[in-house]
């Protein structure tokens, strides 16, 4: 039941991007990091469905990390990245080349290699207020690094940068989630009486908010490469620090951990430096990567046929 709660989520994650990345992706640059970003996206109904399939996302992540492990749920998540390059290849018609289809796969291999050699185990950790305000800081500090990184650079870059602030921002909101799950079980109004609530809200609501500036600031594979694959990362070592989640290092199992990492970044890499994610790399370049524009296009094609093929368009499956 984790498992099926945790792929789920992951497949309302993917179709969540999608369609906030439509709702943002016609904003001004000068909406970036401004609330007038989230005032543009409300004003799209494809992005008020995003943020209901989101809703659902959130309570099917929540049961999942009641019933499981941080470092066992949050990994399955990355699965989105396949469902993701699904989407983009069948529905929008994007042409998917052997980078995006072996980087996805490898990526999602990657992790699951290291769930099943490091068999993260239950912890019996209680963090105390101590630990919890030094990995929200160090958190703050990863965090503030990639919003100043995402600044400047090529808009694939920025869009990462963004990315993975939001995905260490997700990250400590679901460690929240799962202490919080814990107290609503016993006594649902005594969430409301402890801080990791609130500590919820604040880093869920900037996890939201850094997420819609990685859709407006480049291609959604940048932005969805580093949420997808950053997210799990700081999750396990959250769940080591915070709540004693055991991995299993001894003999061969260490070696083997580190070769699926090494798999996971290598497959992340291979899909950050495809077609997908470089064809627009500055302000001024064509607009190929913009979603609405295709789904209007495939809709009017499911009325009248098949859709004629872009300018300077190669074949599907080339």
């Amino acid at each position: 039941m984790v498992y099926l709660l945790a792929l789920g989520a992951a497949l309302a994650n993917a179709l969540t991007s999608i369609l906030q990345r439509m709702g943002v992706e016609d904003a001004p640059a000068s909406d970036t990091l401004r609330f007038r970003l989230i005032a543009h996206a409300v004003k799209h109904r494809v992005w008020i469905a995003g943020l209901g399939l989101m809703v659902v996302s959130f309570c099917m992540q929540a049961a999942a990390l009641h019933m499981g492990r941080l470092s066992e749920v949050q990994p399955i998540l990355t699965i989105e990245l396949l469902f993701l390059v699904v989407i983009l290849g069948t529905w929008f018609q994007y042409t998917l080349c052997w980078k995006e289809w072996l980087g996805s796969l490898a990526a999602a291999s990657g992790l699951a290699g290291f769930l099943l050699f490091a068999a993260p185990g239950r912890g019996h950790g209680h963090p105390n207020t101590a630990a919890w305000a030094e990995v929200g800081a160090v958190c703050a500090v990863v965090v503030a690094g990639g919003i100043v990184l995402a600044q400047r650079g090529p808009r694939w870059r920025r869009a990462a940068m963004f990315g993975g602030a939001g995905a260490v921002s997700y990250a400590f909101a679901a460690a929240c989630t799962k202490q919080a799950s814990s107290y609503a079980t016993r006594d649902f109004v005594s969430i409301f009486w402890h801080w990791q609530t609130y500590g919820l809200a604040v880093s869920g609501a900037l996890a939201v908010f850094l997420a819609q500036n990685a859709y407006h600031a480049g291609p959604i594979a940048a932005s969805q490469s580093t949420l997808v694959l950053i997210d799990p990362l700081a999750s396990i070592l959250i769940g080591i620090v915070l709540f004693d989640d055991n991995l299993r290092t001894s003999g061969a199992w260490g070696p083997l951990e580190a070769l699926s990492l090494l798999v996971l970044f290598a497959g992340g890499m291979l899909l950050s430096t495809s077609p997908l994610i470089t064809g627009v790399r500055t302000e001024g370049a064509g607009r190929e990567d913009r979603l609405g524009p295709r789904f209007r296009r495939r809709i009017g094609a499911g009325a009248r046929g098949p859709a004629a093929p872009e300018p300077g368009a190669q074949p599907s499956g080339s």
